[in-house]
């Protein structure tokens, strides 16, 4: 094990040499997965052949793995990393040799030497660190598996261009000359140095093949045989796939191989912090359920189907294109990456002396999936005819994994059950029961939630509490950030449906821009309180999934000009499941901050994430006219605006935010933390409805951020209409910019000067912004009107953001003055626990109530346009709200004895609970 004199900078050279190495052996060691190709061609091979040559090199290094793992035990990985680079790179090189199948299926054997690495690695990477850090560091080694997504991308270039023989003198030089360059980096690892000092012998072959007597070890290694051996099956067999299925180009079908192996390999090293954080048993659950639905969509053929139906056979077809291809295949390659750490990390836990031993034979026997199956998947393509039959095997293999597992951890909690064993006694996967002790307990289990969470302690914040609450915030970012962008993205295309064909009066187009506000808001009275009933990364994560529907829906619907009106109310409704996930995200990243940094940490979620709104105005404009996703996103239409016909993309609108849906709904599964103290039921937080504040704070917040929302849902078609002359999507984005960067910069100043007083002024400078705009529209006529129309509305965009923060700000302020009068019996620890819910409940609810201004100012626009022909009834009510609000919050608040002046003492007794 790692000595405590080890210097931290030997360890990291280790580290990454050894994964450097280990990439460029797996390099090497798929490289038959592109040669393979040109060689099936040059011999005229059948695919059953050319499944056995590309699975010859896995054969030989699978089967070496064992003998090379137990000799890295006993004489030092490094001496014996280096000689199995020089012999594979030798071996490599005499490939160019090879003139018919039986000579290159005898080179392959030679190349497959470069594949046994992998044993050898593990041994001497696990012997530098100590047992908490291993899981970590084998999973870094472990990416070294992108090494065949390095072959898939450079050798299709390099043997088009010089040949298939350049590819393996270049591949076996790359090898020799990293091989050098590692023996060079590095040391011996500590083991061996210790044992050479202190003259003690290696244990004998006999010692170290004594844990492959216990059954559990080849049991267990079957679930490698899947997670491995298949990733390294498909990493070989999909360029010939890819020619044969979609009949695309050597050089294609590499990149698109590339995009399997990439997260197939990479995330090994994320799969291990997985694996610590929630459990080795539930990766693998993670891992087996998503392939079987991964591989059940691969496995289906093209096929057309005529139903006999009362009109009639009706007729239709399923294919999975390429691009659904691409999608699928790489979701399978993450879980299998994270599979295999899964796998892996239990070995330095349960054979810590031994690990090159057992890693070996579990790196043997998921080797030999990598040779066995592209060998069937040759035979079953030559039996069948049918390109998918290779998934079809895969399917089978994950299903039979997946039940067999779940059926014997039943049976081993139904047998600990009975005789009286805690289940936190029991190890993550039945196999291991056998060997599994005390020093095993836990080991192996996830962290869950967590359960102590302090962070008014200056010492718990510092060391602890900052970094995960800053990870959480700036992951709740971006999903917050693509809500906002769901919400609103109708503010942009309704004003383009009339130029595409689609014939919807200007009242329907103001009930469209309205209607995502109505249900956002309806949704967050719900969503506001889901994080303390099921935990905020799991909500976050589920409603961030959920902003696939509208953005899809509304990429197909948008593409047929016949689709009824009542398609697009639907669809408007559904985004306002964007809506709703802001009551969520605020009400999670309240509990993770003390109160002195509350503030500065909601602006920061709440700001940066409008700017999902800005982001939303200025990045689909340029996605629906450009055509950012080419043949991705479908036919262009034909936009005529006055007399002018251009190319529009408008289904771009939805699609365009689709990937980073999927990347931002992973990032918050994998990334965020829940709190144990977080959770309470609703009945627990129901008590905020008996809270006079909760309402009072509705009312102003109502007045910042529902206004915020409101106008940038009105702004594009109320100024399209105002001012036609004028193309208003070019500025539309500017007033959700200014607003969401001046509430991420007010956070500070609320915290340090009080909500209460940044919040009257902000009020004041509202008024004054709606009086400019009434203005504007007073002197239409004049070439200046426009101008001062759009300074205004940026006023106000600027003062409503620097308000949504200061709003913010003041309510756990007033909450933990009033929980302290209302409950005087409780302690300093249970007092700060109940505010925080309390508060965090507020603001949720106050979110919820106030995004209604989503739905009523564009409807009050368009009831005002459609009454008395002008907006200006509209902005006079809006005027007279915000002259309320600077009332209420100076009676209540910031006046001589108001709960937030420095005379605070003097509360108002008055105030019902």
């Amino acid at each position: 094990m790692t000595s405590a004199s080890v210097h931290p900078s030997d360890q990291q050279r280790a580290l990454w040499s050894s994964t450097a190495a280990f990439t460029v052996c797996f390099a090497v060691w798929t490289v038959f997965a592109i040669i393979g190709i040109q060689i099936q061609r040059d011999l005229g091979l059948t695919d059953t052949q050319l499944g056995l040559l590309v699975g010859t090199p896995i054969l030989t290094g699978s089967l070496i793995r064992l003998i090379l793992g137990i000799w890295a035990d006993q004489y030092g990985g490094r001496m014996v990393f280096f000689a199995t680079m020089l012999s594979a790179a030798v071996m490599t090189a005499l490939l160019t040799l090879a003139f018919d199948y039986p000579t290159f299926l005898l080179a392959a054997l030679g190349v497959g030497i470069s594949g046994g690495s992998f044993s050898v690695g593990v041994a001497y990477v696990a012997k530098w660190f100590p047992k908490e850090k291993q899981g970590t560091a084998l999973g870094i080694f472990g990416a070294g598996n992108v090494g065949a997504a390095v072959t898939k991308l450079a050798a299709p270039t390099v043997m088009l261009t010089y040949g298939w023989q350049a590819v393996a003198l270049v591949w076996a030089a790359a090898l020799a000359v990293i091989a050098v360059v590692f023996f060079v980096m590095t040391k011996d690892d500590p083991e061996s140095v210790q044992r050479r000092i202190a003259g003690r012998k290696p244990e004998p072959f006999s010692a170290m093949l004594e844990p492959l007597k216990n059954a559990q070890v080849w049991r267990f290694s079957l679930y490698y045989f899947f997670v491995f051996g298949g990733f390294v099956s498909l990493a070989l067999w999909l360029p010939h796939y890819l020619i044969g299925v979609y009949g695309v180009s050597i050089a294609a079908a590499g990149v698109i191989g590339a995009a399997y192996s990439i997260p197939a390999s990479v995330f090994r090293a994320y799969g291990g912090h997985l694996a610590d954080k929630f459990g080795a048993r539930r990766v693998m659950y993670w891992t087996f359920l998503v392939s079987v639905v991964c591989t059940f969509i691969l496995s289906y053929p093209p096929t057309h189907y005529v139903m006999q139906g009362s009109r009639g056979p009706l007729e239709f077809s399923t294919n999975l294109g390429v691009v659904g291809f691409i999608v699928v295949a790489s979701i399978l390659g993450f879980f299998m990456s994270l599979g295999k750490a899964a796998v892996f990390k239990h070995i330095p836990v349960y054979y810590p002396d031994r690990v090159g031993a057992v890693g070996g034979v579990v790196g043997l026997v998921g080797g030999l999936g990598g040779f066995a199956m592209p060998i069937a998947f040759g035979a079953l393509n030559d039996l069948t005819g049918v390109w998918q039959s290779c998934f079809w095997l895969l399917f089978a293999l994950v299903a039979t994994a997946l039940v067999w597992m779940h059926v014997a951890i039943r049976q081993m909690e139904r047998a600990a059950q009975a005789s009286g064993v805690p289940v936190s006694a029991l190890p993550e996967l039945p196999e291991m029961q056998p060997v599994h002790g005390v020093a095993q307990q836990g080991a192996l289990a996830g962290t869950g939630a967590i359960k102590d969470w302090r962070p008014e302690d200056a010492a718990f914040w510092n060391e602890t509490g900052r970094k995960i609450a800053r990870r959480n915030l700036w992951i709740s970012v971006p999903c917050l950030l693509l809500s906002f962008a769901v919400w609103m993205v109708w503010s942009v295309v309704v004003s383009k449906l009339p130029a595409v064909g689609f014939s919807f009066s200007n009242e329907q187009l103001f009930w469209l821009a309205a209607l995502p506000g109505l249900s956002g808001a309806t949704l967050r009275v719900v969503y506001a309180f889901m994080p303390a009933i099921f935990g905020g990364r799991l909500w976050t994560t589920l409603t961030t999934w959920s902003l696939l529907i509208p953005a899809l829906g509304m990429g197909f619907a948008v593409q047929d000009p016949t689709s009824p009106y009542w398609i697009f109310l639907m669809l408007a409704l559904l985004c306002g499941l964007g809506g709703g996930n802001f009551a969520s995200s605020m009400s999670n990243i309240s509990f993770f901050f003390p109160k002195a940094e509350k503030g500065s940490a909601l602006a920061l979620n709440a700001g940066l994430g409008n700017l999902g709104v800005s982001v939303v105005q200025f990045v689909v404009p340029l996605a629906i006219t450009a055509g950012v996703l080419g043949w991705f996103g479908g036919m262009p239409q034909s936009a005529t605006v006055g007399g002018v016909t251009t190319t529009l993309w408008l289904q771009n609108a939805g699609f365009v935010f689709v990937p980073f849906i999927v990347a931002s709904a992973f990032a918050a599964w994998f990334g965020m933390n829940d709190i144990a103290t977080m959770k309470s039921s609703f009945a627990d937080q129901a008590i905020i409805f008996r809270r006079a504040h909760n309402w009072i704070m509705c009312w102003l917040y109502t007045g910042t951020f529902g206004s915020f929302i409101g106008f940038s849902a009105a702004f594009p078609l109320l100024s399209k209409i105002l001012f036609p002359e004028v193309n208003a999507l070019a500025y539309a984005f500017l007033g959700p910019l200014v607003g969401a960067l001046a509430r991420a910069a007010a956070g500070k100043p609320s915290d340090r000067f009080g909500g209460g007083r940044v919040t009257i002024w902000v009020f004041v400078a509202m008024s004054l912004g709606t009086v400019g705009i009434l203005y504007a529209i007073g002197m239409k006529a004049d070439p200046t009107a426009f101008p001062v129309f759009l300074a205004s509305f940026l006023f106000l965009f600027a003062a409503s953001g620097v308000g949504n923060a200061s709003t913010f700000q003041m309510i756990p302020a007033i909450m933990r003055k009033e929980v302290a009068r209302l409950e005087p019996g409780l302690n300093a620890i249970d007092l700060a626990k109940q505010s925080d819910k309390e508060s965090a409940a507020i603001i949720g609810f106050t979110s919820a109530i106030a995004a209604y201004g989503a739905f009523f100012i564009p409807k009050s626009f368009g009831s005002s346009i459609a009454s008395t022909g002008g907006a200006e009834l509209a902005l006079y009510g809006f005027l007279a709200f915000y002259v309320s609000c600077i009332g209420i919050t100076w009676w209540f608040y910031t006046r001589r004895g108001g709960l937030l002046s420095c005379h605070s003492s003097l509360v108002l007794e008055g105030l019902p609970d």
